[in-house]
């Protein structure tokens, strides 16, 4: 293994090492993309800070690539890798509130239901995804857009510092105050410049929402995203959600004959006043006719988790994503011509809005460029049997390049697929060559590769 052996990294770490001759081994190695299949020389699982230094410092001395592993859920699979060390963070998921500071502190590791599960009891809350066992920091990182965007701004808006190991192994703080250029860095840049081992949030009032979904024949899909578009553009900013191609799930609320059948959806979150929450969404009813909706007064942490199920470990994925200023009648065809073939309900696409409280922060405030976007798409190709890959992975590609002609050269960096890295510089517009000169500064030799890389 070179200059370091695995029992001497063994004997640095608090956590357990997997290699190849461990029974855990197999396990250890997986990721939530059952279509990545690596085998990592070591999987360090990091008890704590030190045992991430301790993996940073293996990796580097040895010449291995080193694969950093929160929540796991990395379409491309950059939580693992073959050959190299990954540093597992996936046991640190503490997560500490500061109710009269209205801050939390979340380890590396931690997802996005521990976050909630902990904010929650405060009734307080950070903007998430949209499903809960996403990690805190891969979400993070590349910028955050979820439920609470319009209302607090993306996930990286509401970070206020973090504690991160560098390439040359040491651990340093990155804050307005500390390291700032490494904090903005952070802020959208991805995991291009180290390991972040905590994350300090700024909380906000927000317990119980009113919300869920609703869905509309996919007759009136074209409808339903005009006047979605129409309505979120000046919507008050507690009005949250997303409309969605969706194939209906075998749910209660859905009619039985209707199971397996595609349909456009809006999910609506109204964290405002519980009492106002029919009347926030009644503009969304009459959009319509709605064919079925689970919608009402829930925490918001039920909101967060409820397409849990349809996103299992052991899918298959291929995921693209864009950026566009406008729903404009060119990309809602486009949506039209190939959302119907979607290849299986865990398989679905959202059009994320991000205008509000996300468009007040400045294009080169954070690394997050496209403040002048107003919706973000993904087209997640997710599907359980293997066989199907060809085909699915086609329909995502096709998809896509309908969608691409008519929207934003670049897109959000946690949707990208593997092979995005030729959209890098297109992703972060005016601010790519401050984050290359950010990469220079804190990873000259590029240690921090396994990501959608910005190369020093």
């Amino acid at each position: 293994m070179g200059k370091l052996s695995i029992d001497q990294l063994r004997e640095r770490v608090r956590g357990a090492v997997a290699t190849p001759d461990d029974e855990s081994y197999d396990e250890a190695r997986k990721v939530h993309n059952a279509m990545i299949d690596r085998r990592p020389a070591a999987v360090v699982h990091c008890a704590n800070a030190g045992d991430v230094m301790a993996a940073v410092d293996f990796a580097r001395e040895n010449g291995l690539d080193l694969a950093v592993r929160g929540g796991g859920h990395s379409v491309p699979g950059f939580g693992t890798c073959d050959g190299g060390v990954v540093a597992d963070l996936s046991g640190m998921r503490g997560v500490r509130v500061d109710a009269a500071a209205r801050t939390a502190r979340a380890e590396g590791g931690a997802t996005w239901g521990d976050f909630n599960a902990a904010t929650y009891a405060f009734g307080l809350a950070a903007t998430g995804g949209i499903i809960s066992t996403t990690g805190v920091g891969g979400l993070t990182l590349g910028g955050g857009i979820g439920y609470l965007a319009r209302g607090l701004g993306l996930s990286c808006d509401n970070l206020i510092s973090a504690d991160v190991v560098t390439a040359d192994g040491r651990l340093v703080v990155a804050s307005e105050e500390e390291n700032a250029d490494l904090f903005w860095a952070l802020r959208g840049g991805g995991g291009n410049f180290g390991a972040v081992t905590s994350f300090e949030f700024r909380l906000s009032p927000v317990k119980d929402i009113y919300g869920g979904p609703m869905l509309f024949e996919l007759a009136d899909a074209p409808t339903v995203l005009r006047s979605f578009a129409d309505l979120i553009a000046d919507a008050p900013e507690e009005l949250g959600g997303f409309p969605a191609f969706q194939i209906a799930p075998p749910l209660p609320f859905i009619p039985a004959d209707r199971h397996g059948d595609t349909f456009a959806l809006i999910v609506a979150c109204w964290s405002g006043p519980l009492d106002e929450g029919e009347r926030a969404l009644q503009a969304f009813h009459d959009i319509a006719p709605v064919v079925a909706e689970h919608v009402g007064p829930m925490p918001y942490p039920a909101l967060n988790s409820a397409f849990d199920a349809l996103v299992p470990p052991g899918l298959q994925h291929y995921w693209k994503a864009n950026f566009v200023t406008e729903l404009t009648d060119d990309v809602i065809d486009a949506h039209l011509r190939h959302a119907p073939g979607l290849p299986a309900v865990n398989s679905t696409v959202h059009i994320y809005p991000i205008n509000g409280a996300c468009h007040r922060v400045a294009p080169d405030a954070t690394a997050f460029a496209y403040r002048d976007a107003s919706f973000a798409t993904v087209i997640a190709g997710m599907w359980p049997d293997p066989a199907d890959n060809e085909t699915a992975t086609a329909w995502v590609r096709d998809y896509y390049d309908a969608t691409a002609a008519h929207s934003e050269e670049g897109g959000y960096i946690n949707f990208m697929a593997d092979d995005d890295q030729d959209r890098i510089r297109s992703n972060y517009k005016g601010n790519y060559d401050r984050l290359v000169a950010v990469k220079r500064a804190y990873d000259p030799e590029n240690l921090f590769h396994l990501n959608q890389n910005i190369r020093p």
